[in-house]
């Protein structure tokens, strides 16, 4: 069944759509959503900076899916007994070569879009823009893969959270204000919370590939509190952001993403292996579902 997947798929737009993996996609929005809920309760909202900020966003995530798809294969990680979505490079549908083809290409989009985010502003875009693309390639290639030494998680925070949400709202007002700094937090909790499952899932085999994940140095236990943690602060943090004023009461329509996230949880409790691949595509849901519902509290109030 495999050999004819490869066969049908080589060269046509099945085995890219597969290699992009269209699921991760909606966690890439979500942070750009949030800065951008932010800044049109500001009166700061731009709609071509918040459109340029998502596509370069999605771009960005595309790229290091493809990034990770070759550089897993070229480590020996990913192998037959993996149990995520299929990588193209592993399974023989795409070669390395063009996977890295195609991986150059995305990460070019992404920068010449990012010359007019760095048009409005300023060269700050430009240092965040260099340090997502340098990070994207570095997760897990080059000679000090940030996903094999346990750090994965910590950068995936930064640019989903920090970076993202932040950076969507500085395009647009010139400035990030405390509300703002406030809500990059619940983003880049719940998109860490997606390694987290990812690297969970992952657990047996990266530890045999010598993949030193966050996953592998807590443990099965560790990293399940690891992922309750996160979901739990990104929710709870709206009460106190609240409480000082800084965004309205109306914005715990958030929790209203609620659902997803217990769906998740209950996945990451119960399952192992493959089974969580459904806690992946929820929690991703999760995030930009959050960001989204957050935005309505917004019109609300």
């Amino acid at each position: 069944m495999e050999q004819k997947l490869v066969k049908r798929t080589a060269f046509d737009w099945n085995a890219w759509i597969l290699a992009i993996r269209p699921r991760t996609l909606p966690a890439a929005a979500a942070g750009v959503v949030m800065g951008a809920a932010l800044s049109w309760r500001d009166g700061y909202f731009r709609l071509d900076a918040v459109v340029v900020c998502l596509l370069t966003a999605l771009l960005l995530q595309i790229g290091s899916n493809l990034a990770n798809d070759v550089f897993d294969f070229e480590r020996g990680t990913d192998t037959a007994e993996r149990l995520g979505p299929t990588r193209v490079t592993q399974a023989g549908i795409l070669t390395p070569k063009q996977v890295k083809a195609g991986m150059a290409v995305v990460f070019a989009l992404a920068a010449l879009l990012g010359l007019y985010l760095a048009w409005l502003g300023g060269w700050i875009i430009v240092i965040a823009g260099i340090a997502a693309i340098i990070s994207a390639i570095a997760y897990t290639g080059g000679p000090f893969p940030i996903g094999y030494h346990g750090l994965g998680d910590i950068f995936v925070f930064i640019f989903f959270g920090l970076a993202s949400v932040a950076g969507t709202y500085y395009i647009q007002a010139g400035f990030v204000s405390s509300a703002v700094w406030w809500m990059t937090i619940p983003p880049g909790l719940i998109i860490t919370a997606i390694l987290v499952v990812n690297n969970l899932r992952d657990l047996e085999n990266d530890r045999k590939a010598g993949k030193h994940t966050m996953a592998v140095r807590l443990g099965e236990q560790g990293t399940k509190i690891q992922y309750i943690i996160c979901m739990v602060i990104a929710y709870l943090v709206l009460i106190p952001v609240a409480c000082a004023g800084l965004i309205p009461w109306a914005t715990l329509l958030a929790w209203l993403s609620l659902p997803l996230a217990f769906q998740a949880t209950r996945i990451i409790l119960t399952q192992k292996g493959r089974p969580l691949n459904a806690a992946l595509a929820k929690t991703g849901q999760t995030a930009l579902a959050f960001s989204l519902l957050f935005w309505v509290g917004l019109l609300f109030s």
